[in-house]
């Protein structure tokens, strides 16, 4: 049976926990995670990112993801947590699953920018 986006959804968020803003504030300011924004760029520059994260557009998060490519983020690592945002948390759930497939183990779903926004934690362009 072929796959469908509502079987892919409830794969992805049924395997990447989802945190709040709160919780991934404090994770990154400890240094144990990175936060990555996965929206499009356009959608990035309207809206500005969540203050320290990186911005690897879904579409890109393979390429980026994978230590052997010559394009990896160094940023990115394995042992490391990785958070993910979009506009509603949709593409954030997917890349993370995508991440759990490349062997990142601890992956969290932020869900949307405005998610962040909305709590009051900081933004840059």
């Amino acid at each position: 049976m072929p796959a469908s986006l509502q079987s892919l959804m409830e794969a992805a968020n049924s395997a990447v926990p989802r945190i709040s803003p709160e919780e991934a504030k404090s994770m990154v300011d400890s240094g144990e995670a990175v936060i990555v924004d996965v929206r499009d760029g356009a959608e990035v520059a309207k809206t500005g990112k969540a203050a320290g994260a990186l911005h690897i557009s879904r579409g890109l998060l393979e390429f980026k993801a994978d230590p052997d490519a010559p394009s990896h983020e160094p940023r990115l690592k394995e042992d490391k947590a990785v958070i993910l945002y979009c506009g509603s948390g949709g593409r954030a759930a997917l890349a993370g699953k995508t991440l759990q497939d490349f062997g990142y183990e601890k992956v969290y779903n932020l869900g949307g920018f405005t998610d962040w926004a909305n709590a009051g934690l900081p933004v840059e362009d």
